[in-house]
């Protein structure tokens, strides 16, 4: 052991001896990262526990959803803020050595938590600080680390080009790492597909706390960690992906019509147009329930038709006047700007911001919420959207997003990738329901109108099985324990998400990680024998 590894053991055991609670195997882990960190980059300050009095802000920084702010939420026992990939290695090396459980987490946005709670004694590897960003606009491509949010990369691509993107998700703080190994769903799907149809390599930690890129990884690893959720093969590092073009100006639009305005009918023609149109033209069709403004009015649903094209609003304009008349689209309703600007009305900030803010990670969990998904093949009459609204209008605090397929979706084999929601399907459904009140008694009423509302919406959605989307985690359709990992329970969540790749999947994490150090909930497990 060197004397700089000396004196680090020695800062380790220091730290953690005062602390009554801590816990044997944790100790060891800690003493165990000295031996497998380079000495020029010392691991000592990215590490936080409870006696760390930065811990509980490190913890609730990428805390995004209130529901696991409470007491009663599981805490983790370490926290490693990794610096220098050599941390993560090492964390990887020292937590499987002597069995406990890690949590890997990039943005914070697993909509059940998974990358930051547990039921067994676990730490976090937290991947924040590992957020570089190389734009390379000769090649049109990008490398990105795991860390880096959604709005650092759409930035420093613009400040790179005016005529480059790169198709990825609305939310600016979602962290690249779990956004794109779960699928990866933006507004230019209809015209490039997801986030995983354009990613030419990786870097990934595996569970012997090796450094893998695409070719060392092999080409089943690296159709597996495109999709199908990197934390069950290994830890995502970076990712090297394949910037697209888009015109220096593109338009943006909202067009909100109340049932009285017709709603029913509008939709009804969305659901007809919508992954019929040019690829290039994105329209999102989001009902809420608005409240009465007085006692005369009644509860309604407004259905708001959000959209962007990658082109002017004269085009748009001719396109829409021909294709979808019945929305009533109208020049005042068009804006164009740049694709940056877009991004900013997409997460219904003032357009006119200045661009630096889509770098604000600072966002408090200011909200409770729950999510959940479905998938719709099958035309909706009339009379079916009716029966929707009136269910809808008997939920609290929920909205509805239908994001329309077509396109681009439809050109991409189901098996390219896990992910497998591509040919035959009219739109995706994001059942969002959010709350502010403490409580939980509140909670709990609205989680049970969720999921009522999600029940009652059986009829119209795929089946056999009912599926869902992985970056809109959801415990309800079927989880294992922490501690335990049962195949048949994995293979009912499993199948919903990946449809027929599930089986696939099982046999690269057979390969790759046999005994299944990296678990959650809802991760992939080994294939049985």
């Amino acid at each position: 052991m060197s004397p700089t590894q000396t004196v680090f053991v020695i800062l380790v055991v220091l730290l953690f001896s005062s602390l009554a609670t801590s816990d044997e195997v944790l100790d060891n882990v800690l003493k165990c990262l000295a031996n497998h960190v380079e000495p020029s980059k010392p691991i000592l300050e990215s590490i936080y526990t409870p006696a760390n009095s930065s811990f509980r802000s490190v913890l609730q920084a990428y805390i995004k959803n209130r529901r696991f702010l409470t007491p009663s939420t599981t805490k983790p026992l370490a926290i490693i803020a990794a610096q220098h990939e050599s941390h993560v290695q090492a964390t990887v090396i020292c937590a499987k050595l002597h069995g406990m459980q890690i949590r890997i987490r990039s943005g914070g946005h697993d909509f059940e938590g998974l990358s930051y709670t547990s039921d067994v004694p676990f730490i976090i590897l937290d991947m924040f600080n590992l957020r570089s960003i190389d734009i390379d606009i000769d090649s049109e491509t990008a490398s990105v680390q795991a860390g880096a949010i959604l709005g650092e990369l759409y930035y420093e691509i613009a400040k790179k080009s005016k005529v480059h993107a790169f198709p990825a998700g609305v939310c600016l703080t979602l962290g690249v790492g779990g956004h794109f190994s779960g699928g990866g769903y933006g507004t230019m799907m209809r015209k490039y597909g997801l986030s995983v149809d354009n990613i030419i390599d990786a870097h990934i930690v595996d569970v012997n706390g090796n450094i893998l890129d695409r070719k060392s990884m092999g080409e089943d690893l690296f159709w597996a960690i495109r999709g199908g959720g990197g934390g069950s093969f290994g830890v995502i590092l970076s990712w090297k992906i394949k910037l697209v073009r888009v015109p220096a100006k593109v338009t943006v639009f909202s067009v909100p019509r109340t049932l009285e305005q017709g709603a029913t009918d509008i939709v009804y023609k969305w659901q007809h147009i919508a992954t019929k149109l040019e690829k290039k033209l994105y329209i999102r069709a989001q009902p809420e329930v608005q409240k009465p403004k007085n006692e005369t009015q009644k509860k309604t649903v407004r259905v708001s038709f959000i959209g962007l094209f990658l082109g002017e609003s004269s085009k748009i304009l001719t396109l829409m006047n021909t294709n979808f008349p019945e929305l009533g689209l109208t020049q005042e309703d068009c804006k164009e700007v740049s694709w940056l600007q877009s991004t900013i009305f997409w997460n219904n900030l003032p357009i006119e911001s200045p661009p630096e803010i889509v770098l604000n990670r600072s966002i408090p969990a200011d909200i409770f919420y729950k999510s959940k998904s479905d998938y719709v093949k099958n035309m909706l009459s009339k009379k079916d959207l009716e029966n929707i609204w009136k269910m809808f209008l008997k939920t609290e605090g929920m909205v509805l997003q239908w994001n329309p397929y077509g396109g681009r979706m439809s050109e991409i084999s189901d098996s390219e990738t896990p992910f497998p929601h591509r040919k035959g399907y009219l739109f995706k459904i994001q059942y969002f329901t959010l709350w502010f009140q403490e409580g939980a008694e509140t909670s709990n009423r609205h989680i049970r109108l969720a999921r009522q509302m999600y029940e009652s919406m059986a009829t119209y959605v795929s089946k056999d099985p009912r599926e869902a989307f992985l970056n809109y985690r959801d415990l309800d359709i079927g989880s294992n324990p922490s501690n335990e990992t049962n195949f048949e329970k994995a293979e009912i969540y499993g199948n919903k998400y990946f449809k027929n790749n599930f089986m696939k999947l099982t046999e690269v994490k057979k390969r790759v990680d046999p005994d299944n150090f990296f678990k959650n909930e809802q991760s992939i497990p080994p294939q049985l024998a």
